[in-house]
């Protein structure tokens, strides 16, 4: 094969790679309006493989549009289509298509609703003007909706309700896979504080498979103001940049992130000085990236995280293992050891 042939057959591939990554927003768009049409939720509750004509009956949809959409989610292997007869074929559910189901055990229909908001999406047109502007501290969230997402979020209740379900939703796929995945990071721990613990909802997961634990969900004011009330977990407003309520471990998921190196740093050091110098330890759940993987699809998903946090914060970002280590060093902690769960993030556990 000559040189120039490798070439053509190099610059096809190109062209068709350059037409997914132009269309890439046709896939969450897809997504989103089976969501919002219940599709997931008929064809699981159907039992069986589910006509087009039966389904477009129960979701009152047009047949010829709702073919293609399904068409669609076939392709890219959503859904199953199955032949019902010699003249007739059905679709049904696949492990993918369960994480569609609203209220499913496995859900991510609260996240991808809000990754998919116009509120979340605005700020992506922005982002090369973040890149550029290395003297401007003002995130493409602020400049796309007029506030930090923080502010934001506290003057706008529909969307911080938004947030925090999709937080939610999260938090019971990756605190059931801590669970799952390495159970004896909680071995010992009477008492636990969850450090930006939102709604409860990982820490009710914990006290629920570790019923020793006694639990402190500490976040700001006017977020654990609406966080369910329950007897073996203490709901407690505060600032981490000032003071951790004291446990035997401190436990952050998905909070580091939204920190430069030196404020990150001021959160581990209060956390440190909550737990007790000799037995306490502070678990961390977090991405941790791998830069030089390539084709590796987990990983793939990190480095895309990094972009979210570039779009939405001033200061957000995804660690690297060495990152991670020395932010851990600077806070303070003499060693720390790290795990991997089935989820998108890791398990960190540091100790004084």
């Amino acid at each position: 094969m000559g040189d120039m042939e490798v070439t053509r057959k190099e610059e096809a591939r190109a062209e068709i790679k350059i037409w997914n990554y132009m269309l890439g927003y046709v896939k969450i768009a897809v997504v989103k309006c089976a969501i919002e049409l219940g599709i997931a939720d008929v064809i699981e509750n159907y039992g069986s493989p589910m006509p087009l004509s039966e389904l477009a009956t129960a979701l009152r949809c047009e047949p010829s549009r709702l073919h293609r959409i399904m068409r669609f989610m076939v392709h890219y292997r959503i859904f199953k289509q199955e032949h019902i007869n010699h003249h007739t074929v059905g679709f049904s559910s696949t492990p993918l298509s369960r994480l569609l189901i609203k209220g499913g055990e496995k859900s991510m229909v609260a996240f991808i609703l809000f990754v998919s908001s116009p509120t979340w999406l605005a700020p992506w047109h922005s982002l090369s003007a973040r890149v550029l502007e290395t003297g401007n501290d003002i995130s493409p969230f602020e400049v796309a909706n007029g506030k930090d997402l923080w502010s934001y979020a506290e003057a706008n209740p529909d969307f911080s309700e938004l947030f925090n379900n999709a937080m939610g939703c999260d938090a019971r796929l990756t605190v059931q896979a801590t669970i799952e995945g390495c159970p004896e990071v909680f071995d010992g721990v009477k008492s636990l504080v969850d450090v930006g613990g939102g709604n409860g909802t990982a820490l009710s997961l914990l006290v629920k498979a570790f019923p020793w634990i006694r639990g402190i969900n500490f976040d700001l004011p006017h977020v654990v103001a609406v966080a369910p009330k329950s007897d073996s977990i203490e709901n407690v407003g505060g600032d981490m940049f000032m003071s951790i309520p004291n446990a035997d471990a401190a436990f952050l998921m998905w909070v580091l992130h939204d920190w430069d190196d030196e404020e990150c740093i001021k959160i581990l050091k209060k956390c440190r000085e909550a737990i007790p110098e000799d037995k306490g330890k502070v678990i961390i759940v977090e991405a941790v990236l791998e830069e030089d993987k390539e084709g590796d699809e987990l990983g793939a998903v990190g480095l895309m995280l990094d972009m979210v946090m570039m779009a939405i914060t001033n200061k957000r970002k995804e660690r690297t293992l060495k990152e991670w280590s020395y932010v851990l060093q600077q806070s303070g902690f003499t060693r720390f050891n790290v795990k991997p769960i089935r989820a998108v993030k890791f398990v960190i556990e540091a100790y004084p």
